[in-house]
């Protein structure tokens, strides 16, 4: 199918409200969240020297009970699965991608205002990305795609865990626990999208972080780098294509 074919614009239409109605829930799986444990606070900071201590938590239910939440994240959810539908058209990977703007539109909340990727909530979107993967996959007829979203996982998933080992203060685990089902879900796309949505991801947490901190706005030695990995995978699933294409593959 290509960017021509009138499909695009329906499956862009049909992700858009089918994502904007998943949106409003995004506030009620924000509230059910069960506060993390409270990490013991060292004597001394020896991993990152001079880092001013991380003020207070936000919680979960306060974030939740944000006046407009519901339909700010329904418009934020549908524009994202818009993107999503008009980039794919009708093509088996919405079956995991259109619930995984929600979550998305969740995530990068959650983790611009407490630095935090819940457990409770990526654990679970492998489940449902890997199911969809696999319906994606006999939907399409194609298996090579789903064994490529596997090594999307591995090749993705690793090079962030490689970071973490490497430089712990560089990024968060949850980071590395979110590139995993980034990965899969970009791996089934193609190898384009898994590069440009990687690449994607250090150069606007690179770019737009720097114009942040120079703001004041958030603290260039602590801000959250998921929601720059989020839209990150989103320019892969836009642009990805379209590279692999001008590059001949």
């Amino acid at each position: 199918m290509t960017w021509t074919d009138p499909g695009h614009p329906w499956a862009g239409l049909f992700a858009l409200v089918v994502g904007g109605l998943l949106g409003l829930l995004v506030p009620r799986l924000i509230a059910v969240l069960p506060e993390p444990a409270p990490e013991p606070k060292p004597e001394t900071d020896v991993v990152a020297p001079g880092l001013p201590p991380a003020p207070p938590k936000e919680p979960y239910v306060a974030i939740a009970a944000l006046p407009g939440l519901a339909w700010r994240c329904a418009i934020a959810t549908a524009l994202v699965a818009g993107v999503v539908g008009l980039s794919t058209g009708w093509h088996g990977a919405l079956v995991y991608l259109v619930p995984l703007a929600p979550i998305g539109v969740a995530l990068t909340l959650i983790d611009w205002r407490t630095t935090l990727l819940p457990t409770r909530i990526i654990a679970p979107t492998y489940g449902l990305v890997v199911a969809g993967i696999v319906v994606a996959g006999v939907l399409d007829g194609d298996r090579h795609a789903v064994i490529r979203a596997v090594l999307g996982w591995v090749a993705l998933g690793g090079f962030y865990l490689l970071q973490w080992l490497v430089y712990p203060p560089a990024m968060g685990y949850g980071d590395v626990r979110l590139s995993g089902v980034l990965g899969l879900a970009l791996g089934y796309l193609g190898w384009a999208p898994v590069v440009v949505g990687g690449m994607a991801a250090f150069f606007l947490g690179g770019i737009i972080g720097t114009v942040l901190s120079r703001l004041s706005v958030v603290d260039r030695k602590r801000y959250p780098f998921g929601p720059f990995m989020l839209a990150g995978a989103l320019v892969g699933i836009a642009v990805g294509p379209w590279v692999a294409t001008s590059l001949g593959y």
